[in-house]
């Protein structure tokens, strides 16, 4: 109970600056859960669909591989039927990977989205607590102008500690968030690269098959 009223208290002594860091941090914290779940089920949901359709790709079953994944709406599915689409059709390597790394542009956007705010608002919350201590400070000087010389040292003290509160909190909010981002920032560096071992597996799957069949098109001829 103590610690509650020290913190309600820590908050209404810090002066109005208190709110809007508190909104900010709110904010911040909205989007690293939305962030972090959704990045979440986009893994769970990636590696069953890898688990899923390698072993058709391993066996050259390109139809298969295209099958198990027609209904699927995970990014690893977007990407791998990106390459599928066209191995029937194309035989160059390079249209092949041209294809996949187009899909791959559309898709990183998405695993990238509002991360950046998550650092923009943390640093909002450092400066506005900046910006609440120097106006406490400016208020303190200007309060203890006229007061009596006796009082002066005690009142500046008590002024000077109250208005270093923003500051503190600032720090409080921006910090968890910064970590936060880093986390997530890290979750989605996985989640690329793992797209993209994806598509360099596909691709040589699909290009050694291609091979396969023009040496035995070339022997039977």
């Amino acid at each position: 109970m103590e610690t509650i009223q020290t913190i309600v208290q820590f908050f209404q002594t810090g002066g109005t600056f208190m709110y809007p860091i508190l909104i900010v941090f709110a904010f911040g914290v909205a989007i690293c859960i939305e962030r972090f779940t959704k990045l979440s089920v986009i893994r769970k949901a990636n590696k069953e669909v890898w688990d899923r359709v390698y072993p058709f790709l391993d066996e050259g079953d390109f139809n298969g591989a295209r099958d198990s994944i027609a209904n699927s709406e995970s990014t690893i599915a977007s990407l791998l039927n990106m390459g599928l689409s066209r191995q029937g059709s194309v035989r160059r390597r390079d249209d092949i990977e041209i294809a996949m790394e187009e899909s791959m542009m559309e898709i990183i956007p998405t695993l990238e989205k509002r991360t950046p705010y998550i650092a923009l608002f943390a640093n909002i919350c450092t400066l506005l607590g900046l910006l609440g201590t120097i106006m406490g400070l400016i208020e303190a000087f200007t309060a203890v102008a006229n007061a009596d010389p006796a009082e002066k040292a005690d009142m500046l003290s008590a002024s000077i500690s109250v208005a270093m509160n923003t500051t503190a909190f600032g720090l409080m909010a921006a910090i968890p968030l910064l970590i936060t981002h880093a986390m997530i920032s890290s979750k989605t560096g996985e989640i690329i690269d793992s797209l993209e071992m994806a598509s360099v597996k596909t691709l040589n799957i699909i290009s050694d098959f291609g091979k396969r069949q023009a040496s035995l098109t070339s022997s039977n001829g």
